[in-house]
């Protein structure tokens, strides 16, 4: 795996530094009163930079609503100190309010033993970040295993599996969605088209990458998926104010469309959104065939 950032400007590896070494601090912070071995002997093994900054074609144009995205491996010694509320929330907060940072940073967080066991079952984004990652950080002797690619066969059950599943669960959130803001319940409608994103984008990257992060964030899932293939960017507009404002009603209404008083949202806002995830659903549905085919033809 490549150590070396010299592709990138000279901003970006300064960024990357800035948010390795919160990271590494945060994470000192949240071990350091621990009793248990597995926490007061735990270790940052790895930091991986993946996606489109470590593979060179990441977008850099915020004045029309688009950039990339860092993504950011984790590997860690212990799967308990995967729990990101308890050791990773104060360091991503930091991150996002860091004014030397100037854009976002998605990290995902993995014990060694489970990327290990991912990369024997052949999972591909497992794979991809072994071929296309760059350490920007590693503690010594903890190798990562080599891949072991998936038969033809079980790759194309696999990925029919997810495809035709998670299409079915965002169609089915759809069709709730449609009916609540026909009845006028439109938090109970942004929540319901929430939920349609997130398993659309889990139908994307299961079926592409046999990977979905425990994340129901869906800026960074849209980031992730992007960042596999970019004509997902078309199904979001985002070049004015008013578009983006839309997306983050959408990405706050997990929470917020259930339990918070102060939430709310138009219909026609909900219209717009609900035109964007069905856009995004088709996309993905003719991705995914696409991608089942690839496989059958490799």
């Amino acid at each position: 795996m490549r150590d070396d950032l010299s592709h990138l400007p000279s901003r970006q590896q300064d960024e990357l530094s800035r948010a390795t070494k919160l990271l590494m601090e945060e994470f000192e912070k949240a071990i350091m009163l621990g009793n248990q071995p597995w926490k007061r002997g735990g270790r940052i093994l790895k930091i991986i930079l993946f996606g489109s900054y470590a593979r060179s074609d990441w977008v850099d144009d915020p004045e029309n609503g688009y950039q990339s995205d860092f993504d950011l491996l984790v590997v860690v010694s212990h799967e308990k100190l995967t729990d990101i509320a308890e050791y990773w929330y104060i360091a991503e907060d930091r991150i996002l309010r860091d004014e030397a940072i100037g854009r976002q940073v998605n990290i995902i967080v993995h014990d060694l033993d489970d990327v290990n066991k991912a990369l024997k079952r052949g999972e591909y984004f497992w794979a991809d970040i072994v071929r296309d990652g760059i350490l920007l950080y590693e503690l010594p002797n903890h190798p990562l295993a080599t891949p072991v690619p998936l038969s033809k066969f079980d790759a194309i059950q696999q990925a029919g599996r997810y495809l035709s599943h998670w299409l079915e669960r965002a169609d089915g959130a759809l069709n709730l969605a449609k009916f609540a803001m026909s009845e006028g319940q439109l938090n109970d409608a942004a929540f319901l088209l929430h939920q349609a994103t997130e398993r659309t984008y889990a139908c994307f990257l299961l079926t592409y990458t046999f990977y979905f992060p425990r994340s129901h964030n869906v800026k960074f899932l849209r980031s992730l998926s992007e960042n596999k293939d970019q004509r997902l960017i078309d199904a979001w507009p985002r070049e004015t104010k008013l578009d983006r404002r839309r997306f983050e009603l959408l990405k706050r209404a997990y929470v917020e469309a259930r339990y918070s008083p102060n939430y709310s949202i138009s219909l026609e806002d909900l219209d717009a959104l609900y035109a964007s995830v069905k856009r995004l659903r088709n996309v993905v549905s003719k991705l995914g065939e696409a991608k089942i085919l690839e496989i059958s033809r490799a």
